[in-house]
């Protein structure tokens, strides 16, 4: 039996019942479909986690208070002029200091509007709040937050200096308190210190918990509340790009030439390292899956083929009495079967495709699709037809003609 006529006896078999056809190549479909989708998925996402570290993770830098670990009578880390000695240091952009202020058990944070009451304590807020976080942030550590203002403006140096008692809230203690806007000057009062309400943000690119707390300069913190914790106080940098981990090496040198050890940097991990490690975790994960669907899908044609074998019994009796050998049998249903399984595959990389395409319009992202995946798919499928079809082909050639043609 010739190649072409075997194709020709496949195709024959298969349009004699296509709704049989059709659900039999779609377990193929999906697990190529998925083989397709997940290999491309990952390649995009892979690139998207490679732009998102050069924009964000590549250019920061945080520096940790362990001067207490090293030296117990050390006190802190950081010197008074920390971010005048950084503002020398090549590649950095934004460089401040933060700590959570010590607030006594129990203190309101509350929301008064202009001409209202006297304190948060009367009873006669508009709306208060207690276990949100005070946050000392300087201008430059706001800075380095990256922050979207939805109102408002952010406090700066001078406001640094003189001890302004301005505040800056994130959307979500907003929304707490009731503040929609800054047009009636609302007063915040953290006990009963009042506040201006400087700024209102609404996104934050770094430390995203900072949505949940209220910033007040560093200088009004430690007047009010007294300086940070031992080891308390943190630095994040805002650096240029490719320059965090020479500022990381440099700023404890800058910050402390005298005990450079009180600090510890933190620099961005090795994009290499992450793109890699998710890389995986994806893959090992959806090719699970995929390969879930191919066995499903593999099963499927296995049994629709040897239910085939069932059903023309019969015509192959009269193909063995014509002179058929099993050879022939066995070929013709294998060929069959990686018809199937071929057909499942083109159009389950077709579907993949898309899906890939279309994630990637839905979220603004670049398509990436290797070609080894797009010339492998179909491939996969002809061999899940092939392996699906052995064991009915083999049934089929053991048939003997006398018997079959009895029925």
């Amino acid at each position: 039996m010739a190649a072409r006529d075997a194709l020709s006896e496949a195709l024959a078999g298969m349009l004699r019942r296509p709704g049989r056809a059709v659900l039999t190549a779609l377990g193929t479909v999906l697990g190529v479909g998925s083989f397709v989708a997940v290999l491309g998925l990952t390649a995009t996402i892979s690139s998207q986690i490679d732009d998102r570290f050069n924009v964000l993770t590549a250019t920061e830098v945080t520096i940790e208070d362990v001067a207490p670990e090293v030296d117990e009578f050390a006190g802190s880390g950081f010197p008074a002029d920390a971010e005048e000695r950084l503002s020398d240091v090549a590649g950095i952009r934004n460089a401040g200091t933060l700590w959570t202020v010590r607030l006594d058990p129990g203190t309101t944070i509350g929301v008064l509007p202009a001409g209202g009451g006297t304190s948060s304590t009367t009873g006669a807020t508009t709306g208060t709040t207690t276990g949100t976080a005070v946050v000392a942030a300087s201008p430059g550590a706001v800075a380095a937050l990256v922050p979207t203002l939805r109102e408002g403006r952010l406090y700066d140096a001078f406001a640094e200096r003189s001890r302004q008692r301005v505040v800056l809230i994130g959307s979500g203690v907003a929304e707490r308190l009731g503040i929609t806007t800054l047009t009636t000057r609302p007063a915040l009062y953290i006990g009963e210190e009042p506040f201006t309400v400087a700024g209102v943000i609404a996104d934050v690119e770094r430390k995203p918990e900072n949505l949940l707390s209220v910033l007040v300069p560093r200088s009004t913190a430690r007047e009010l509340w007294g300086p940070p914790e031992p080891g308390g106080a943190t630095m994040l940098l805002d650096t240029e790009l490719g320059a965090a981990r020479q500022a990381a090496q440099l700023a404890p040198l800058a910050l402390r030439p005298d005990h450079p050890e009180y600090l510890k940097a933190v620099p961005p991990p090795d994009p290499r390292l992450l793109r890699s490690g998710v890389t995986s975790d994806l893959s090992a994960l959806f090719l699970l899956l995929a390969g879930i669907c191919l066995v499903i899908g593999a099963v499927g044609i296995a049994n629709t083929t040897l239910v085939a074998v069932l059903e023309r019994t019969s015509e192959i009796g009269l193909r063995r009495a014509l002179g058929a050998r099993g050879r022939h049998i066995a070929a013709q249903f294998l060929t069959e079967s990686a018809t199937l399984g071929t057909l499942g595959g083109l159009v389950g990389t077709s579907l993949g495709e898309l899906t890939v395409v279309a994630v990637s319009l839905a979220r603004d992202w670049t398509p990436v699709i290797h070609p080894g995946t797009v010339a492998a798919a179909p491939l996969t499928g002809l061999l899940t037809g092939l392996s699906a079809g052995l064991y009915p082909a083999w049934r089929a050639a053991r048939i003997e003609p006398a018997e079959a043609l009895r029925r």
